[in-house]
C-alpha cells in the first residue's frame, strides 16, 4: 500500500491517479474511473471530481493509495 500525502483539505480523484503515477494524463484517468476501474474506500466511484480526503484509500490496477 501506498501513502500519499496532499496539502490541501483534499484531492480530486483523477488528480490523485495523475499524482500517485498510476495514469500518464486527466484524459486516461476519466476513461479509467468512468469504465469502473477505480475503487474509493472498496466500492467502486464512476465520479472523476470525487473528493478525496485524507483517511481514504483508493484501489487500481492492483495498486492501493492510501491518502494522509
Amino acid at each position: 500500500m501506498e501513502k500519499i500525502s496532499i496539502n490541501g483539505e483534499y484531492i480530486k480523484l483523477d488528480s490523485l491517479l495523475k499524482l500517485a503515477g498510476l495514469v500518464y494524463t486527466g484524459g486516461q484517468a476519466k476513461m479509467e474511473i468512468l469504465d469502473g476501474n477505480v475503487k474509493v474506500n472498496g466500492e467502486v466511484c464512476l465520479m472523476r471530481g470525487k473528493k478525496i480526503h485524507r483517511g481514504d484509500t483508493v484501489s487500481f490496477d492492483g495498486a492501493e493509495i492510501t491518502v494522509e
